[in-house]
Parts: C-alpha cells; sequence; structure tokens
C-alpha cells in the first residue's frame, strides 16, 4: 500500500475537526497527473490483498471492531465502492447494511435505534451505506419528516430550528465518542459527485435496460434540492468530523479513483492501530508441540500396521504355493 499511500493524500481528503468547510472547496473529480485508471486498478487490486491480512489480525487481536459510513448523493458510486473495495474481505467477518427510509417499527424508537442493532462486534467490520446522518440530512432539508418521530416537545415546525439541530449534532458526537471509547474504530467517507456527473449517471440508468432498476422518480425529486444538500452536508461535515471519527470528502467523478481513494484511507486508518495475533506462552508452545508429537504418531502408526499387513500378506501367498 506504499505506493498508494504516496499518490492518495490523506490530508487533503480529511475534514479537519473544528474547521468550517463548504464543499465546493473539494474537488469532484482527480486533478493529478501520476496516476491513470490501470494503474489504479492494479494498486486497488493489491491492496485488497493488504486489507485482507488486516481483517485477519483485527479478528485474532479481538480487541477492536470497525464502522464504515458512507454518504453521499444519488448516483455517487457508494455501492460500487463497497463491492469492489470489500472484495477482498472474508465475508464472515464484514457486515453491509443499507438504511432506507425508517418504517413505523423504527420510528416508535430513537433515530438511533435501527443503527445500534447493526453494529460490530469485536474483530468484525460493519459498512453502513447510509447511516444515522440521514437524520441531520435528509430530515434537515425535508424538516417536516421529524415531526414523524414523535419527538416530546417537538410538535411543530418552530421547534424544528437551529438550537433543534445543534442538540443533534451534539447527540452524533456524543453517540460516536461512546462508541470509540470502547474500542470501535469509526470512519466516514462522503463520496463528493458532481451535479453534471450525476446527471450523466442518471441518463446511463434510464438508457441502459440493465440499470433502470437503479433510477427512481424520487431521485429526480432529491435532485431539484441540490444546493439545499450541499449546504447541509457541508454543516453537517464541519459539527462532526471528530479526531477519533472523522470525516473524508472522496471526489467521486472518477470512480476508479474514487475507490483507491478509499482504499487508501482505510488502510491509513488501519496503520494506527498497534495489533498483533494473540501472544502465546511458553506453557502453550510446550502444549502445541505435545499436539504435534501426537498428530505425528498417527503417521507413524499408520507406516507400522501398513507393514505388517503388507507382510502378513507376503506370508499368506508363500504357504499357497
Amino acid at each position: 500500500m506504499a505506493k498508494d499511500d504516496k499518490i492518495i493524500k490523506y490530508k487533503d481528503l480529511l475534514v479537519k475537526p473544528g474547521k468550517k468547510i463548504k464543499l465546493k472547496d473539494f474537488s469532484t473529480k482527480y486533478e493529478g497527473k501520476n496516476l491513470n485508471k490501470q494503474e489504479a486498478e492494479q494498486i486497488l487490486e493489491n491492496s485488497r490483498k493488504k486489507l485482507a491480512e488486516i481483517q485477519d489480525e483485527l479478528y485474532a487481536h479481538n480487541q477492536y471492531s470497525v464502522l464504515i459510513i458512507f454518504q453521499a448523493m444519488d448516483a455517487a458510486g457508494k455501492d460500487g465502492a463497497v463491492k469492489h473495495i470489500m472484495s477482498g474481505f472474508n465475508p464472515l467477518g464484514v457486515k453491509v447494511y443499507s438504511f432506507k427510509a425508517p418504517n413505523s417499527v423504527e420510528l416508535d424508537h430513537d433515530y438511533f435505534w435501527r443503527h445500534q442493532l447493526c453494529l460490530p462486534a469485536r474483530g468484525e467490520i460493519a459498512i453502513h451505506n447510509r447511516s444515522h446522518y440521514e437524520n441531520v440530512l435528509v430530515t434537515k432539508v425535508h424538516p417536516s419528516y421529524i415531526l414523524n418521530e414523535n419527538i416530546p416537545g417537538v410538535d411543530s415546525m418552530k421547534k424544528v430550528d437551529d438550537k433543534f439541530w445543534d442538540m443533534r449534532y451534539k447527540q452524533i458526537r456524543r453517540f460516536e465518542k461512546n462508541l470509540t471509547e470502547n474500542g470501535m474504530i469509526i470512519m466516514k467517507f462522503f463520496l463528493h459527485v458532481s451535479k453534471k456527473e450525476q446527471k450523466k449517471r442518471f441518463l446511463e440508468r434510464i438508457d441502459d435496460p440493465t440499470k433502470n432498476w437503479k433510477f427512481s422518480l424520487s431521485d429526480l425529486k432529491e435532485r431539484a434540492y441540490w444546493d439545499q444538500y450541499q449546504d447541509t452536508y457541508s454543516e453537517v461535515l464541519s459539527e462532526t468530523s471528530e479526531d477519533h471519527a472523522p470525516w473524508f470528502v472522496i471526489p467521486a467523478d472518477d470512480k476508479w479513483y474514487a475507490r483507491l481513494a478509499i482504499a487508501s484511507v482505510i488502510h491509513q486508518e488501519f496503520a494506527k492501530l498497534k495489533m498483533n495475533y494473540p501472544i502465546v506462552s511458553e506453557a502453550q508452545k510446550a502444549e502445541l508441540q505435545k499436539a504435534k508429537v501426537q498428530l505425528m504418531a498417527e503417521d507413524d502408526d499408520k507406516k507400522k500396521k501398513s507393514g505388517k499387513s503388507s507382510g502378513g500378506a507376503r506370508k499368506a501367498s508363500k504357504k499357497s504355493e
């Protein structure tokens, strides 16, 4: 991963904690000259192998769990990123959850509830395709949705004010802080696609029969709120990027670059952990050697029995002669 760690500038993607950002200040495409699609795909293939090794260490170490969050505008490439980057992981240790609009049961709980049910155990990785952040993104662009949550004291649109959103940001920061203090590693990725590129991908979904199922008229309706979403994302990322749970803005117009950038960030975040395989004590090593001797003895016993069997057969043959 050393090569792509140099190509992918971690600090350029990071939303620095405490800093107010505007998405318009982040590029939506790869602007470098040292990399092309073919090279990126080769590096990504190598990175998958490295990530698989790290996953094995994560499982054996059994102290950390990992939560990876993807947020983006429609058609930004979240599904493809999950598919390509995580294909190197052992599926037994990775669970992917995609969250849609909450149903009636979910609305009868606090907005963290359904996401808490999908948090990873120690040694495991969970990927949330959309997340608890929908409750400060979609609901801020469409604040009337908040009334469906039946929150005490929030019984009119007037109550969904700046004070309400500040409180919700505080809740999210506290929620993630609690998780990280108990051994969870959180990485949050915003796939930053341009409005022009989104239009292109929408048209591809409409024109290609094999992609028709990916397009919904609701996607077009949400596109009409593009500027509001850009402002809301800027605020959310600024308010909730922390050292223990950072946000990364990934240029997503070039899918091949976005996938490599995400893999590189994940690797660099894992590299900060001091993980190792469990240390075996001298007593355990002695037990391992005893087990080895016992297993090897099974082979010796088979050889002896085989020798006796063939010897007996030769004697029987001579008698018959």
